[in-house]
């Protein structure tokens, strides 16, 4: 096991944007994990769950995080200086009977779900894990969906985690996920670790050798294809945002007889017929037919289709915007959740769209459209989209606080030197807040603005006595990623005393 780390290739990159998960192993010897999950068995045994104690009460664990593949992996999606989240756990699953379809919340519901990744979740296994030992099961390509696609208590198209011990799923957070069942009657631990991005890219983080998007070679037979998404996020993730990136210009149309045939096809009865429908047109052209029945596929009960329809309009220029900001107002909300990320996309043509929109009377709107303001990259130098955002704090809703909060983190993550001050001011501020939500979600984001947020390690320091674990947390890594002199100076103060060691238990308090 060499100490460099080992990016993910083209082809691994493109698979987790398409399908919202890759399956990659490390190379323990058969010893180390035999150690480990004897060490899981006992505390499990005696203990009970760790919780968030995990990791110090088992710190060999950190040799798993620390593997090449792992922060490989991890570097490859998520970039340099990507944080650990707080929150972490053990899953002991030896149930019979397959768990429900879900995603998991970033604790609570207040904020608004990224299809770009900012998010990724490692959830790792230590002993052999066949699958009728019950290894976690992925729907692939279902990371960007709110709604479930497939019946609840549809397999089919499931990808499992089996495998040798050693075997770990990288997944985009938001993929839908399930416990499968456990038939073998021998325990099985999981080990779910989530991570945070602190940095938005400004170049690939992986071992990139191809500048443009290539759509995997039999994608469409395996998940819903969603080509202008696909094609947005890896240009995110190389540094490139916005609508007038010469990769994010029209793909060559169809011909006129195609378009047409495709308009059709968007009014069929078969749902997967109208997604592939979809997908064509997003990419084909920018006529005033294919935008007309895009904004109304916009309104389709199938989210694949309307997901389409917003990443089309995203790439089709003034006429795309209107129709995106008209939808951000729908009456509909998950139409305008819709609008919402094809606003993201459209780069800062939306901004002034996006700023005007804060002034709606429905909250929903003003939530959908601070979300989008907090993707845009050209943000990150205006004072007045960080001016506008701060005085959302004010308002009394704590789902708009704490979305500004959060689109504040996102504007600080592209560590711009003009950044404004007023977002460590409001950060700073949000760290009293009466909502835990808001307060821990400033301590995420303050993290992003690392040595330009300075001013704020007073309010950290106060944050640190804080009653919500989370907040605690959160500000900790704030000082961290902060780094200043100062931030390690109260982050040291705060860890001293509250050093944690790993062998003393009920039946080990003091010797040896």
């Amino acid at each position: 096991m060499g100490n460099d780390i080992r990016l993910l290739t083209d082809e691994q990159m493109r698979q987790f944007i398409t399908q919202g998960y890759l399956l990659l192993k490390t190379d323990f010897p058969a010893s180390f994990h035999e150690e480990l999950l004897g060490r899981l068995s006992e505390v499990y045994g005696t203990e009970g769950n760790p919780g968030n104690n995990l990791l110090p009460r088992i710190p060999e664990l950190q040799k798993v995080f620390d593997h090449p593949v792992v922060a490989g992996g991890l570097t490859s999606v998520l970039g340099e200086g990507y944080m650990m989240h707080a929150h972490r756990h053990g899953h002991y699953n030896s149930s019979p009977q397959p768990g429900n379809w879900h995603k998991d919340s970033y604790w609570g519901y207040k904020r608004m779900r990224n299809h770009r990744p900012w998010w990724a979740m490692i959830m790792y296994f230590p002993q052999d894990t066949p699958l009728e030992l019950g290894p976690t099961g992925v729907m692939p390509g279902t990371q960007n969906y709110e709604t479930r696609t497939f019946a609840a208590e549809e397999s089919a198209g499931e990808a499992t985690a089996a495998g040798g011990a050693g075997t770990f799923a990288l997944i985009h957070y938001d993929i839908w996920h399930r416990s499968t069942a456990n038939v073998a009657g021998r325990e099985r631990f999981m080990l779910k670790f989530e991570f945070m991005r602190t940095q938005a890219p400004t170049a690939p983080s992986w071992d990139n050798r191809e500048p443009s998007w290539r759509t995997p070679d039999g994608i469409g037979e395996t998940v819903y294809p969603h080509e202008a998404m696909w094609k947005d996020t890896w240009n995110w993730l190389c540094g490139r945002t916005g609508g007038s990136e010469k990769d994010w210009a029209p793909d060559v149309g169809a011909a006129d007889t195609d378009t047409a045939r495709l308009l059709g096809e968007l009014g069929a009865d078969e749902a997967g017929l109208r997604v592939k429908a979809s997908d064509r047109l997003a990419v084909s052209g920018t006529s005033p037919d294919v935008l007309h029945a895009l904004e109304r596929a916009l309104d389709d009960g199938f989210e694949p289709v309307a997901l389409n329809a917003a990443y089309g309009l995203a790439r089709s220029g003034e006429a795309g915007l209107e129709a995106l900001l008209r939808a951000l107002e729908h009456e509909n909300v998950r139409v305008s959740r819709l609008a919402a990320h094809g606003l993201a996309a459209s780069g800062d043509a939306a901004l002034r769209g996006l700023l005007a929109a804060l002034d709606s009377r429905r909250e929903e709107t003003v939530f959908h459209a601070v979300f989008a303001l907090g993707e845009q990259k050209g943000s990150a130098s205006s004072a007045v989209v960080v001016q506008a955002l701060a005085g959302l704090l004010g308002n009394p809703s704590e789902r708009l606080r704490c979305a500004a909060v959060d689109a504040l983190g996102s504007i600080g993550a592209w560590r711009e030197e003009a950044r404004p001050r007023a977002g460590v001011e409001a950060l700073s501020a949000a760290l009293s807040d009466s909502d835990a939500q808001v307060r821990f979600t400033a301590g995420l984001a303050l993290s992003k603005w690392g040595a330009a947020a300075e001013e704020a390690v007073p309010g950290l320091v106060a944050a640190l006595e804080d009653d919500n674990r989370y907040v605690r947390a959160h500000a900790a890594e704030a000082l961290f990623y902060i780094g200043t002199a100062k931030a390690k100076d109260a982050l040291l103060a705060f860890l001293r005393p509250a050093r944690w060691c790993p062998t003393t238990t009920p039946a080990s308090t003091f010797y040896p």
